[in-house]
């Protein structure tokens, strides 16, 4: 209330704050300060604003504003002619006194025009969050029946965990970020253009109620709680899996899936694990809302082959040495394949991730209930079928695919070389980056 302008007829006129307890006139051609009689030397509008407090609403204002030129008036026309009076003059009225009258007066007007004061509005208590996907929640709370026929609405505060305090400053006549007309609970909260997946908030409610005038009176705000939203779904993950069938483009033939990395980590594999390659837990690569980032174990296996040689290109961002091996080893009818995920990295080139898991394994289990499942024989990326006997494999040109492979993989199974190209490392994918504003891989569901 104190940084609102004075209403009309309360403000002083050209005055300077000499000290803090009083106001006098600006030295000038400007008429003199009006003093209000009713409460003495105090001018009228700050006398006002201390009866009136920090938090009383503007037509509070306007109404005891309206009582104290009534006194004023009243006070004026009594005092016009004095002589006529008869019997002592009567005491001047104190200031509290005077507050008192202001206050009556402002009440009868109020009920005049159909204004009373109101008792406040219940506060939410006990916030549940539940139902929570990468880009909805549904929230319910406690709060008590008083008054609680006069809620029209809900303002909802929301805001990322890094942000948590931005509650502190807020004053409940200032607007959260989301108004909600007042409905059963629990109520859901959905829009991907202020939700994103896989990330952390929290929020904060307040009831409100819509005044004739269209101001809002509200409640204190509850209290803050914590949530965090959920991964993409399978739903949402098909969306993806459909924007990238459009670019897949022709199929080419394939022989070998391969493995690059440093000479160490063949060295540590032989000799700590037996000589079989391990599954690690993938990095946040690729979509921020993937349901593998982070969870799923595999081993990371290159297949894409260079258009002129139909063999795997000498240059790689992983490593100086390479592991290659049959593909009918890994990926064969005792397999399932699985789409992961879509990307790109600020570039024109786009990634798609496979998962192959063995029939029945965790791996399988895991992606079974999270990824869409991709028919080997008939799909856009990579296909396994067979031809006189013998498996055939093709996988899609213009994509370049990332699989994974759920199960640890001997070393025995196949080869071990230096390449002969060069080590790219800016091509790397590690801990990559989604581009969000591209409009080839992106889904309407957050980033």
């Amino acid at each position: 209330m104190w940084g609102r302008r004075a209403p009309s007829g309360c403000r002083p006129q050209a005055c300077v704050p000499l000290r803090r307890d009083r106001w006098h006139p600006r030295p000038s051609t400007a008429p003199p300060l009006q003093v209000s009689p009713v409460f003495g030397c105090w001018p009228r509008w700050a006398e006002l604003f201390l009866a009136l407090g920090p938090n009383t609403s503007c037509r509070k204002t306007s109404l005891l504003c309206a009582g104290a030129r009534e006194l004023e008036e009243e006070q004026q026309e009594g005092s016009a002619e004095p002589a006529a009076r008869e019997g002592p003059r009567e005491k001047s009225p104190s200031p509290g006194s005077s507050v008192k009258q202001l206050k009556h007066l402002m009440w009868n007007k109020s009920q005049d025009s159909g204004i009373a004061e109101m008792e406040e509005l219940p506060v939410p208590h006990n916030i549940k969050i539940s139902n929570i996907t990468c880009d909805s929640f549904k929230i319910s709370w406690d709060m008590d029946s008083k008054s609680k026929d006069r809620i029209t609405h809900y303002f909802i505060d929301l805001n990322k965990k890094e942000n948590k305090n931005s509650n502190k400053f807020k004053h409940k006549d200032v607007p959260t970020k989301l108004v909600a007309k007042a409905v059963p609970l629990p109520m859901t909260v959905r829009g991907h253009w202020f939700l994103s997946p896989r990330t952390e908030y929290t929020v904060a409610v307040q009831t409100a109620s819509k005044q004739v005038d269209g101001d809002y009176v509200v409640s204190e705000w509850s209290e803050i709680i914590e949530f965090c939203t959920a991964d993409y779904s399978k739903v949402h993950l098909t969306q993806l899996l459909e924007k990238a069938e459009v670019i897949a483009g022709r199929m080419l033939k394939l022989s070998v899936f391969y493995r690059n990395q440093h000479k160490e980590y063949f060295d540590y594999m032989r000799e700590h694990h037996g000589n079989a390659m391990q599954p690690s837990v993938k990095d946040n690569s690729g979509s921020h809302g993937s349901p593998i980032s982070g969870k799923l174990e595999g081993i990371f296996f290159s297949c894409n082959t260079e258009f002129n040689t139909g063999k795997p290109p000498q240059d790689s961002p992983y490593g100086r040495y390479r592991f290659e091996i049959a593909a009918e080893k890994l990926f064969n009818p005792n397999t399932n394949l699985y789409f992961g995920d879509f990307y790109c990295m600020y570039t024109a080139y786009h990634y798609v991730i496979l998962v192959i898991a063995p029939l029945g394994s965790p791996g399988d289990d895991f992606c079974k209930q999270r990824l869409p499942q991709l028919n080997i024989k008939d799909n856009k990326f990579l296909t396994c079928n067979e031809e006189d006997g013998v498996l055939v494999y093709h996988h899609a040109q213009d994509v370049i695919l990332e699989v994974i492979y759920t199960d640890p993989v001997d070393l025995s199974l196949g080869t071990v070389a230096e390449i002969t190209g060069h080590q790219l490392m800016s091509l790397s994918t590690a801990n990559a980056k989604k581009d969000p504003s591209c409009k080839t891989c992106n889904i309407s569901v957050g980033r």
